[in-house]
């Protein structure tokens, strides 16, 4: 008989490992990780606080004035920004805080919101909540409230209030910054030779 050559050449996929259950565990619970490093809200309004310039100089209506070219106005703001930082960052949260005034639903679901991410984890404190042999972490549990959250906040228009914030604070904050020649207030030899002086 005579020898018959097959061809063996190619590539064999090889048969798939079977993954232990700890390893989708692990995947799982990476796949759902939420930061922990969250900044602390009281420093960040006494790091914020040191920054706010006098609340005179910020609304002294005599350094508001037109701006003469478009490449003068990007530099005003960019200036105006950097230097009136803190006082823009209040602007903000006291438009936040009219917003949750104004609309006591945002702030009801807000406050039931935290109130039941406070339940759950004095509820488990103590003890570690499983779901399907699963441990749940604080920051899933946290997740999962969120997550339920979500719609109650879509019917009391929590996505409306933050556009509304966002974009009232981009209105007032560019205004100011467009218009407020802070030349007069803090002039720089780079900012006198880029521009002269303002007539």
């Amino acid at each position: 008989m005579g020898e018959t050559a097959v061809d063996l050449s190619g590539q064999i996929e090889s048969a798939p490992t079977l993954v232990d259950s700890k390893s989708k565990v692990a995947q799982f619970q990476k796949l759902f990780r939420v930061p922990t490093e969250v900044p602390d809200l009281k420093e960040l309004i006494k790091q914020s606080s040191q920054k706010v310039r006098p609340w005179m100089e910020f609304v002294n209506t005599t350094n508001f004035k037109t701006p003469l070219s478009i490449p003068r106005t990007a530099k005003r703001i960019k200036k105006n920004i950097e230097y009136f930082y803190g006082n823009y960052l209040f602007v903000f949260l006291g438009l936040v805080i009219y917003c949750l005034i104004t609309s006591p639903l945002i702030l009801l679901a807000i406050v039931g919101s935290f109130y039941i991410n406070r339940y759950v984890n004095r509820c488990y404190e103590n003890k570690q909540l499983t779901v399907f042999g699963m441990e749940v972490s604080k920051n899933q549990r946290y997740l999962v409230v969120g997550l339920l959250s979500m719609p109650v906040f879509y019917i009391v228009g929590v996505h409306a209030a933050i556009f509304w914030v966002l974009g009232a604070s981009f209105f007032f904050i560019m205004l100011h910054a467009a218009f407020y020649n802070i030349e007069l207030v803090s002039p720089s030899p780079e900012t006198e030779a880029l521009f002269g002086e303002e007539v």
